[in-house]
């Protein structure tokens, strides 16, 4: 038979061909044949095509005359349109035995028989639905994308002659059977064949004497309600119209009478073919459909349960076999999911749908792939077998139906939960059955300390959440069939209950009554907000809390005479209250007014009398409870703060002892040991501190030395002096005054101070951008609506979801970075002294200048063009300072002088507002460069020098790092970059991961095991791992970095005793415990954003509260990426610690402006906000850098490329292309690969159009032919939309019941279709899921890079701007920061999750610079201190 497919024409066409063929129009032979060519044109194969244009070609050149050229034509088309049928119209052939499988199942399409139609038939069809119709393959390949015939579905030139049936149901649905709800103008709708002659009835054929061999009672089926049982074979099922239909989409659970006919076999005739057999007609109707496990291979047993008998199904008839093999297709895609989130629990949605692509089905199934579609179009029946299969499980096992994972696919599909369990109907007899893999993750290794805190601490606080949570916490949605049924009776939970007899103790619910509406909804609560997109609030001063205190009645009286009197105060050393002797340094307790708050603690630092009595001064401590800690702190430990107050004495309660607990001098190597987590008893009056506490960023540190002078002692306050200092520093001051330069109005000096900064005369300046403006406008990019009135909405139904303007991922509300100017004089008014002011000339970015956004694009990011245009700003403006040299005068190429720190800006042409025209800087804008520079000749002390000169830097030693979950090593590679470490081990469980950080780091130790097995042999005191890999060892790790992973318990809510218990044994614990052991001068941790709010911040309170307890100083912060030079938004908490006698590092400036929305990085913990310590806000010296910056220089490449290594064909074009490059340039571009998406995907990525902002609701809804040669469908708009209404042109737009809000039909679902079907399913509930198939826009930037670019996944902007594809593994890296030399290890999907999970370079780089600059100013400290000695020394000598 031929092996072409047959044309897909469309209705209309066809019946206008019949009419020419009748030749009732009186058109001349030549006519016809035009008339015919213009009505199948479009339709030809592309061979015909070809042939075609080659006939008109020799006709052109007279090489045929025009009757041969006719009469080939005539030939061509008529073999084109009747070679399969003999006759095309009114052709005898039935398709009904082809249905479109070789034996082998693979897919062929017949030809001719699917596609034509009597005109008379038409026309019956029209009249009565139940009247048989042309037969037409089934599409049945798993992807769905098998090629069909279109039918009616593309709109097409209508020869006006007969209304399409399209045209009559445009705008009102078309018609469905009434009773398999099938479309009757569907080219999918088939018909049974009828019954060969010798078929018997149910009754009749279940006494055949072939099938009745023995009696079935002897032989146990008494379980099946002694229903005799049999096989079936070349099987079909019909409803009583008969159309074929599935029995699987709820009819027979709506009691629709569905029959079937077959050949029966006994029950122990394992053979499908049809000898021995009894032919049945019309068995049934079906009462139940069930499922008996995967006996013990891939193939489920699908049975049926009529009045009479139960049948087992084994081969379907030709007719059938297509909508058959989706009935497979679903059972054992269910299989697959079930199996595999069984055993990895924590998995994305996009790595299920890596695991269902790359799953080849069993032979003997007729499809050859499964792809997202095929999981989409039976996700609700895949949802019910996870709902069987928990409701099989134990009670205490986290079902797998709240997994990240399902909850995902449940909202994308817009799955209806319990309503199998409300549809008893389809009994799984025997719940398939799947191994429970027990290898979960090992417990944690633990040391002591970090054990009891974990364990002791908290374990009755977890009771006590589970009593307080007991009464109130809702079981049940009360909505949904599950919880309106009644309870069972049957289950265990039931058999306890007190009403069926039981004692009452277990307080369960009814197993069958789970509510999956629920348990789904909490899961959900605890997801991760992961990059929630918020405004900005300004409002950030923190207030600090009053305390109302109480006065108690005391004696007081002054011991010893006044030590010095102050104007009206005497000082006294001591006091007397109630008979205890106070003294200065003595701490005091002081009573609450509100009784329910535990006491004050204060420090005495003077006491005093005065007009107002005795009094004294307090230095507050703060209570651990009253930290970030909360809850979880020692509820005898306080800490130092900055609050100070003057008090009367009479407030006094008491006294009290605080010590503090310093380091041991053996701490390092204390680690490990067994440890009383008791401090000091608790005798309700002793206490103890360890650290100064930061109330605004949640800061512990070393208290601050403090060296009160001889004559002060008795009135010095730390707390005074600190707060002083600091303000001072906020107030600006001038020096050094000018003598020559004295004018009337104004007195000039050559030096300020602000912030602890000094700034001459010649130096320059960071200001914010409101600070001044420039004479250019820069071309403002306009904000631009996307909205285009005129689309037309019938061919692009979903655009009218599009209603917002913002664009996820657009730098349009980016802010400009800081200006920059340089000092031309420093001056205070002669009336007001205290008001600094700069003069400053202005330095133009290049996009300030009249070239606008583009110039900025092509130059270096530090470079600036120097102006004479001066502006006059107030000191207290200033943000910092910067260094900008005239790149002629510099010592060193600009590239090095540039990568030697953050602050230094060059520039090598001066910029004329005026004449737009760039020219040579002018003299004295060169000169300044070299005047004093002020380094030292100040007469205030110099509190910071310029950036560290290189010698200084080169000291800074390297310290040994160990990185923990190391992934492919973005972290380490960032610090290696600041210079600050060298990684000398890693741990890294997976192995693609672990080969990466090696390849890049061949001077590493990797292991790849799991980090508790590892920590268990070091404590236990062995050397080497079983590989002979040598192991560190205490004292040899200075650095400890990692990011624990934090799934089972990343929760919102509380922790339950499940959770908590998963928390315990916990990745994180155990690196905490590597903490403890190993006792690294620093320590970071780093996760995602919600980690600080995991659990109420349980989690983040009880990280900080094992560092505590450690002798850690600590903070936390969240720092988004993008701030630090990556075109990307990623939001990550970071945990940094410093053991005692190091600095702890503040948090990074931000480098560059980014998109304000995706900048919120404060933190509330217990209702109090914190903030990390950055002090500019979202500014940033930096320009946003860009997805173009990131990738414009790539080469194009096709979906699915997969060279590794290719050409760049083409030089960087922008400085981040050109520092990511590196210097060692290779001509090599690698692993610039892309997913192969499947055909359906690649043809919706094809019509996503370029401009930004476009996703999957600009999609038209037309039909097109894909790469594999299928065609898709269109999709049906067939419900009206309660919420939406309908289209300008009256359309509907509901595609399901659901939309009138009814529960949800599926028989609605459609597939194959260029607009995802399941998106406007679910789309109301899902902001429309703005963003899926979405484009990323060459001015913005990527949503935070996944493991696995999916357009339909969680973060579905992953396609490239101008490209019809995903991003590649390469582009994905750059938008991580990663160089171009850094390799990566495995297959694509491998390299882009190793890409996806890592810490971007740029990131840690910045936190590496911090680090750097705290061990370079111990480094510092330390130095001077040892020449104090010396001096001291000498001195005595």
């Amino acid at each position: 038979m031929p092996t072409r497919t047959s044309l897909s024409l469309p209705e209309d066409v066809r019946k206008r061909l019949q009419v020419l063929e009748k030749d009732e129009d009186g058109f001349s032979d030549e006519d016809r044949v035009k008339e015919k060519l213009r009505l199948v044109q479009d339709f030809l194969h592309v061979d015909a095509q070809d042939q075609l244009n080659s006939l008109k070609e020799k006709m052109n050149t007279s090489e045929i005359s025009k009757e041969g050229y006719l009469s080939k034509v005539k030939a061509l088309l008529g073999k084109e349109l009747c070679v399969e049928n003999g006759s095309h119209f009114g052709g005898t052939e039935q398709n009904g035995k082809t249905n479109g499988f070789t034996t082998n199942g693979s897919h062929k399409d017949e030809d001719g028989g699917d596609v034509t139609m009597d005109i008379q038939e038409e026309a019956d069809a029209m009249k009565s639905p139940s009247a048989p119709k042309g037969k037409s393959g089934r599409r049945s390949k798993a992807d769905s994308e098998t090629k069909k015939s279109p039918g009616s579905a593309r709109v097409t030139r209508n020869s006006g002659k007969q209304p399409t049936i399209l045209s009559m149901f445009s705008k009102t649905p078309p018609p469905k059977c009434p009773d398999c709800r099938q479309y009757l103008d569907d080219s999918d709708l088939k018909f049974f064949q009828g019954d060969p002659d010798n078929a018997l009835d149910e009754p009749e054929m279940l006494t055949d004497e072939r099938l009745s061999l023995f009696d079935s009672n002897e032989d146990g089926f008494e379980s099946y309600e002694d229903l005799p049982q049999h096989k079936i074979t070349n099987f079909s099922v019909y409803d009583k119209r008969g159309h074929l239909c599935p029995f699987d989409s709820g009819l027979i659970e709506k009691n629709v009478e569905l029959y079937f006919s077959c050949v029966v076999k006994p029950i122990y005739d394992d053979n499908p073919c049809l000898d021995g057999g009894v032919p049945a007609k019309k068995l049934g109707p079906i009462n139940a459909w069930w499922i008996t496990g995967f006996d013990g291979g891939e193939k489920a047993l699908i049975g049926f349960t009529t009045a009479f008998a139960d049948y087992i199904l084994m081969q379907p008839s030709e007719e059938y076999a297509p909508i058959f093999a989706l009935m497979q297709e679903k059972i054992y895609m269910s299989k697959i999911v079930v199996e595999f989130l069984q055993k990895n629990p924590d998995v994305t949605y996009e790595d299920l749908l890596n695991k269902i692509e790359t799953t080849v089905p069993p032979a003997g199934l007729n499809f050859n792939r499964f792809t997202e579609d095929t999981l989409l179009r039976h996700a609700q029946f895949v949802v019910e077998q996870v709902e069987s299969y928990d409701e099989a499980g134990d009670s205490d096992e986290q079902p797998i139906i709240v997994t990240p994972c399902m909850r995902d696919l449940i909202k994308l599909a817009g799955v209806t939960l319990g309503k199998r369990r409300a549809a008893r109907r389809q009994a799984i007899r025997h719940p398939t059955k799947i191994e429970k893999d027990s290898k979960g993750p090992t417990k944690a290794t633990t040391t002591k300390l970090v054990y009891q805190i974990f364990d002791t601490f908290f374990s009755d606080q977890i009771d006590q959440n589970d009593k307080e949570a007991g009464g109130v916490k809702r079981q049940r949605c009360g909505v949904c069939e599950v919880c309106q049924s009644p309870d069972c009776g049957k289950c265990s939970a039931c058999k306890d209950m007190i009403k069926f007899g039981g004692s009452g103790r277990s307080k369960q619910a009814c197993r069958q009554r789970r509510c999956p509406n629920l348990a789904v909804k909490e899961a959900e609560d605890d997801e991760n907000v992961e990059e929630e997109d918020l405004p900005l609030d300004k409002t950030q001063k923190k207030v600090s809390q009053v305390k109302r205190k109480k006065q108690t009645q005391c004696k007081l009286t002054w011991i010893g005479e006044p030590i010095k009197a102050e104007g009206k105060k005497q000082y006294y050393k001591k006091v007397s209250l109630n008979d205890e002797v106070l003294e200065v340094g003595d701490c005091v307790s002081v009573s609450s007014e509100d009784p329910s708050i535990p006491l004050y603690l204060a420090r005495i630092t003077s006491l005093w009398e005065d007009n107002n009595g005795k009094m004294f001064h307090a230095h507050w401590f703060l209570r651990g409870t009253d930290t970030v800690l909360g809850e979880s702190s020692d509820p005898l430990e306080v800490v130092l703060v900055d609050e100070c107050e003057d008090m009367q004495l009479n407030y006094v309660l008491g006294k009290v002892n605080i010590m503090y607990k310093a380091p041991s001098n053996n701490w390092f190597m204390e680690g490990g040991m067994d440890v009383d987590l008791k401090v000091i008893d608790d005798d309700g009056k002793s206490f103890f501190y360890q650290f100064w506490y930061d109330t605004e960023f949640a800061r512990f540190e070393t208290p601050p030395p403090f060296t009160p002078s001889e004559d002060c002692k008795y009135k010095f306050c730390g707390s005074c002096a600190r707060t002083k200092e600091r303000e001072d520093q906020e107030t600006p001051r001038a020096f050094e005054r000018l003598e020559d330069g004295d004018h009337d109005s104004k007195t000039l000096y050559a030096l300020a101070c602000f912030k602890g900064e000094q700034f001459r005369v010649g130096d320059s300046v960071y200001l914010p951008p409101e600070a001044f403006t420039f004479s250019v406008k820069a071309a403002s990019p306009v904000k631009r609506s996307h909205r285009k009135e005129d689309v037309d909405e019938d061919l692009y139904p979903e655009y009218y979801r599009k209603s917002s303007d913002y664009i996820k991922g657009s730098n349009l509300d980016a802010p400009e970075p800081f200006r920059v100017g340089r000092i031309k004089e420093i001056f205070c008014q002669r009336r007001d002294m205290t008001d600094v002011k700069l003069r400053i000339y202005k330095f133009y970015r290049p996009e300030n200048t009249h070239k606008g956004v583009k110039a900025s694009y092509h130059t270096d990011i530090n470079q600036l063009y120097w102006s004479d245009e001066e502006v006059t700003v107030s000191m207290s403006e200033v943000l910092g300072r910067c260094q900008v040299e005239y790149g002629e005068d510099l010592n060193e190429s600009v590239q090095d002088y540039s990568s030697g720190g953050p602050d230094r800006f060059y520039f090598l042409e001066a910029y004329n507002a005026k004449s737009k025209s760039f020219e040579d800087p002018p003299n004295h804008a060169r000169s300044a460069v070299h005047k004093g520079k002020g380094k030292g000749k100040a007469s205030v002390p110099q509190e910071t020098q310029d950036l560290p000169n290189e010698t200084e830097t080169s000291k800074v030693p390297k310290y040994r790092t160990l990185d923990v979950f190391s992934g492919c090593g973005g972290l380490s590679e960032g610090f290696h970059q600041a210079g600050i470490s060298e990684t000398l081990w890693a741990i890294e469980m997976w192995d693609p991961a672990a080969q990466a950080f090696r390849l890049n780091n061949p001077g590493t130790t990797v292991f790849t095991e799991d980090c508790n097995i590892l920590l268990k042999l070091v404590m236990s005191g062995e050397k080497t791992n079983s590989l002979g890999q040598k192991l560190p060892q205490k004292g040899d790790v200075e650095m400890l970095c990692g990011g624990p992973p934090c799934q089972g318990f990343s929760g919102m809510n509380r922790f339950n005793s499940r959770t908590y218990s998963k928390f315990k044994n916990s990745l994180v614990v155990s690196y905490l415990s590597y903490c403890d052991y190993y006792r690294p001068k620093f320590f970071l941790l780093e996760n995602v954003r919600n980690f600080v709010s995991f659990k109420s911040s349980m989690v983040l309170k009880l990280t900080l509260r094992c560092l505590v307890r450690m002798g850690y100083q600590c903070t936390f912060g969240v720092l988004q990426a993008g701030q630090y030079g990556v075109a990307q938004t990623r939001r990550r908490a970071i945990i940094l610690a410093a053991a005692p006698g190091e600095k702890l590092p503040r948090y990074p400036e931000p480098l560059h402006v980014f998109a304000p929305r995706a900048c919120s990085l404060n933190v509330v913990v217990d209702e109090r906000k914190y903030v990390s310590n950055v002090t500019r806000g979202n500014g940033g010296i930096y320009r946003t850098i860009t997805v173009r910056d990131t990738m414009s220089d790539l080469p194009e490449i096709r979906n699915g490329a997969a060279a590794l290594e290719i050409s760049y064909n083409g030089e960087p074009q922008s400085w981040f292309q050109r520092q990511i490059r590196g210097t060692q340039y290779q001509p090599i571009l690698r692993d610039h690969i892309c997913k192969d998406m499947s055909a359906l995907v690649e043809g919706r990525m094809r019509h996503i159009p370029l401009a930004p902002g476009s996703d999957w609701r600009d999609l038209p809804n037309i039909e097109v032919r894909l790469k594999d040669g299928t065609m898709t469908k269109k999709l049906r708009y067939t419900h009206s939309d309660k919420k939406n209404g309908r289209s300008s042109t009256g359309a509907l737009r509901g595609v399901c019941t659901c939309a009138g809000g009814k529960p949800c039909d599926p028989a609605d679902r459609q597939f194959n279709t260029l607009i995802p079907w399941c998106l406007p399913h679910t789309g109301n509930r899902h902001n429309h899921w703005a963003g899926l198939y979405g484009r990323l826009e060459w001015d913005g930037f990527f949503s935070t890079t996944v493991t696995n670019p999916e357009p339909m996944g969680k973060q579905g902007r992953v396609l490239h701007p101008e490209q019809h594809r995903v991003v590649s593994v390469r582009e994905c890296a750059r938008s991580q920061g990663f160089p171009d030399t850094y390799r990566f290890f495995g297959n694509i999907l491998d390299k882009h999750r190793q890409v996806g999970n890592a810490v971007p370079p740029p990131l840690s780089r910045a936190i590496g610079l911090e680090i750097k600059k705290c061990v370079m100013q111990r480094i510092k400290e330390e130095q001077a201190s040892e020449n104090v000695k010396q001096e001291k020394m000498e001195v005595s000598d």
